[in-house]
């Protein structure tokens, strides 16, 4: 077993896994949501699927960045 000073800087395939899992649930659900946008007339649902699509939207920015 080998010891480091610090952790070093690597995404293992089972890490990369995860990640891609993550991304896609988000993505998914941000195109879902997306999709109902035009279907709904109440203002307060259409607002709250507009904050679900930020957040997922955040989320999957959040991820590619883990990956640069």
């Amino acid at each position: 077993m080998q010891n480091y000073e610090e952790v070093p800087t690597i995404i293992t395939g089972k890490d990369l896994d995860y990640l891609s899992d993550i991304f896609n649930w988000n993505f998914n659900a941000s195109k879902l949501t997306f999709s109902f946008l035009d279907k709904v007339t109440d203002e307060e649902i259409k607002n709250l699927f507009g904050k679900v699509i930020n957040v997922h939207n955040e989320h999957a920015k959040a991820i590619i960045n883990i990956l640069r």
